[in-house]
This record gives structure tokens, sequence and C-alpha cells, in this order.
């Protein structure tokens, strides 16, 4: 888990006992409590139909709550504007939803042009933004939607969202809508922006590799908005709560625990000479196991070398059985806790 600090005005978001029951009398949430802390990343994800597309719209009063209370920072928001709410609290959907006859930058400076921001902090807000997400202001700026790739796309709706410098970002599935390459690359780029602005970030998503690549903790959700478990990814990995839990997340749970589990220095066997690892595979010591593990297979020497995220020299040998056992070790910790 990222310990970087929470940005200024991130919000925790609090559900207490929070259900959606409609006029018809159908259950989409029945009660629901949980806390996202101030600056993390929530994945919600659960079997469809569940409920998580609701709760996000809860959360910003797209859709009102029927009962239990939700709170950002502390205050209900059943007693704050709905729209004002809503400018306060950033939304990216699947689709991006830009608006096909505005500009780029016209698009990324919607909110702070409804707040009644001044032309020149719009202009620096939007180039900043831009910048950010990785899209040359000068370059594209003036573009139209239609002029960009779907990723491209989907970064401007990132930019978007965080205009105005929201207290909280929810984001409803928003990289399914890309090829899996482009996907990889987008939550490639979004973990490092996270990194830098770190909001409270609630994200829907169907994908549990995302979820365990992005969040900071994981829901797992039943029929009618049920909590099953609310975890870490590693601990969720290692100590499923109970049967549900252990289908959803799968039998391959083992390999996908190696992602969110760092290489061990006390594992790694001493360097013998430095040409015996500079011709070989090498990964850096703040990588995951499984990057660890993926370069070991590529490479094809039975071990792979570990090196110093300073200055790039060599610091030991990461083997296949030190990589398994790490993995063992993490889980057996967790199941001790």
């Amino acid at each position: 888990m990222d310990r970087t600090p929470p940005a200024p005005n991130a919000a925790t978001i609090t559900l207490d006992g929070v259900g959606k029951r409609y006029d018809d009398g159908t259950v989409a949430v029945k009660s629901l409590s949980l806390e996202v802390p101030a600056g993390e990343l929530v994945a919600l994800i659960g079997p469809s139909g569940c409920g998580k597309s609701t709760i996000l719209r809860m959360i910003n009063r797209l859709i009102e709550p029927t009962s239990g209370r939700i709170l950002l920072d502390g205050n209900d928001i059943l007693s704050a504007d709905a729209v004002e709410l809503r400018r306060k609290i950033g939304y990216v959907i699947q689709h991006v939803g830009l608006f096909p006859h505005q500009t780029i930058a016209a698009n990324t400076a919607t909110v702070p042009r409804l707040l009644g921001w001044s032309k020149e902090r719009t202009r620096a807000r939007v180039n900043e933004l831009l910048d950010l997400v990785g899209l040359d202001p000068d370059r594209y700026g003036k573009r139209y939607p239609s002029e960009l790739s779907g990723g491209q796309n989907q970064r401007v709706g990132v930019a978007r969202a965080l205009a105005a410098d929201p207290a909280a970002l929810l984001m409803d599935e928003p990289f399914s809508a890309v090829d899996p390459i482009v996907r990889v690359r987008l939550q490639d780029e979004f973990l490092r922006l996270q990194r830098t602005v770190r909001k409270t970030i609630v994200l829907v998503t169907h994908d549990l590799d995302e979820a365990v690549r992005l969040a900071d903790r994981i829901v797992v959700l039943s029929e009618h908005g049920t909590l099953e478990q609310f975890a870490t990814p590693a601990e969720l990995l290692s100590r499923p709560a109970n049967q549900f839990v252990r289908e959803f997340v799968g039998s391959d749970r083992g390999i996908k625990r190696l992602r969110v589990t760092p290489i061990d220095p006390k594992r790694l066997a001493p360097v013998r000479t430095v040409s015996d690892v500079t011709s070989g595979p090498s990964v850096s010591a703040d990588a995951m196991l499984s990057d660890a593990l993926a370069a070991l297979l590529d490479g094809g020497h039975g071990w792979v070398a570990v090196t110093d995220p300073e200055n790039d020299k060599p610091i030991g040998i990461l083997t296949a059985t030190a990589i398994a056992e790490s993995g063992a070790v993490e889980s057996s910790r967790l199941a001790n806790d």
C-alpha cells in the first residue's frame, strides 16, 4: 500500500447502513457500511447485478439512497445541494462522455467554467492537468475527441474529473472500453497519477486483476450489495474471508498474490561475481515477485539478479525456489495476523 500522504482536500467517504430499494420492491443494495480512507483507492468488485454502480452513483446522488447515511468528511451528503455536491466529486465513466462538439481544452475546463473561474485560472489548470495525464496541451488542447484515440480520450476524462481539485473521485469501469494492451498502459499511467495526486477514489470494476493492480483496498460484494470482504489485495488473496470470496478470486490467487508481494531482501542469495549477473535477467529491488518471476522465466537462467533501484548495481540473486517460498511466507504471515 502506498504510504504517500493524501492530498490536502482528500475526503474520507463513510457509508453507514446505506440501502437502495426501488418503488417496485427491487432491492439493489440492502444495507452497506464501510469507510473509504482519505487518499486511498478502494475498488468495488463482485458479480454482475450486485449493486456496484448503484453504490457509486449514490455517493454523488445520481441515485438517491433510501436508507442509511453517506458522509463526505463527516458531512451528510443529503444535507448538501446535489448539483454543488457533484461539482466537488469527480466522476469518470466507461465511455468517457466527452462533449464531441468541444475541444479537449474546453472539455477539461467544464467544471471550472461552471464554478465561474477566471479564464486565466482555468487555462492554467487545463494545461497543468493535460500535462499531468501525458497530453501536451499545445498539441492536443485544440483538437476534438474524434481526433484522439480511445485511450487518449479516457485520459482527458480523468483530467476533466480532476479539474476543480475534487475531494473525491468516482470511477465506473473507466478502462474496460479499450483493448487489453491500452488498458494496461492506462492503468500504469493512472497509478503514476495517483501517486502524485493521492485522491480518495472509489473504483468500480469487474476485473479482479485490475482491482489487485490498482487498489489500496478491495471491497468484494455479493447480491444486494452485501459486503463479503474489505481488505488489502494481499490479504484478500492470501486469506479469503469465506467460500464466496474464495470462489470469486479463483484458484489462481497464489499467482495473483505474487503481483502484490514485494521482493524480500532476506531471501536473496549473494552475488558471486558481477559478471555472473550482468549478462542475465534483472529486476529492481522495489519490484514485485511477479516481476521477478517473469524476468526469471524469460531469461532461462533459473535465477534473476536483483539490483539497487538507486544505482542499478546487483545486490543479490533470486531463485525460483526463493520466489515460491516468499509467496508462501507472505500467505502464512497474513493467516496468522
